[in-house]
């Protein structure tokens, strides 16, 4: 993301994981891990999106740490559909955010993964923060979210994604009366959106450290 991004290489259960580490220029506030869209359709690690959520968290105090799943880039194995996907991300949350202040974040199959780490870990973690964008909840069951973490979660959709429809993350989300944030005219890449997205994200991260 930038000359100082930390590369490291983390042991996984398919193998090794490749991630990348930025830190806020103060003492960090807590750590956010931030999973990438789908390794089948060129998801990585390095995704506009995924960067545009880092940057957010980073200049709100956070570390970000991004990663590869399994069988993308330098991270080894093969796509798990998911369920090898949420390995990952609990392996990156155990080794790299043992403990102490935790956010979960993702963009698209990576909202879905993001979905099902917090819902392992909100019992046992201070997880103070969870960014889903793109969420795909038309392509994969998403978990729902514990009434009590619906004030520290924000959900932002296009109105106009054609890859994930806003109608299937309503249907996901209206059970729940999980509020949803929506980007009038937006793709599901939020070509020309990026800075309204990272403005929604940093609106939302200070909100809850007040």
């Amino acid at each position: 993301m930038n000359s100082q991004t930390e590369k490291i290489r983390l042991q996984g259960a398919a193998g090794a994981i490749e991630v990348q580490r930025d830190q806020p220029a103060e003492a960090a506030r807590g750590i956010a891990v931030i999973a990438h869209p789908h390794p089948l359709f060129g998801g990585t690690m390095d995704n506009k999106v995924v960067q545009t959520l880092a940057r957010a968290f980073v200049s709100c105090g956070w570390t970000a740490v991004r990663f590869n799943f399994r069988g993308v880039g330098a991270s080894e194995g093969v796509h798990d559909e998911g369920r090898g996907e949420c390995e990952d991300m609990m392996n990156v949350v155990s080794q790299l955010a043992p403990e102490g202040p935790l956010a979960i974040a993702g963009f698209s199959f990576g909202a879905f993964v993001a979905s099902c780490a917090a819902e392992k870990l909100w019992a046992a973690r201070d997880l103070r923060q969870l960014v889903l964008v793109g969420t795909a909840a038309s392509r994969f069951s998403v978990a729902t979210l514990p009434a009590e973490a619906h004030e520290r979660t924000l959900v932002v959709h296009g109105e106009a994604d054609d890859t994930v429809p806003l109608a299937a993350v309503m249907d996901w989300a209206r059970p729940q009366s999980l509020p949803v944030t929506v980007i009038p005219g937006g793709g599901h890449f939020f070509h020309g959106q990026l800075p309204l997205l990272k403005s929604l994200v940093v609106r939302h991260l200070r909100a809850g450290a007040a």
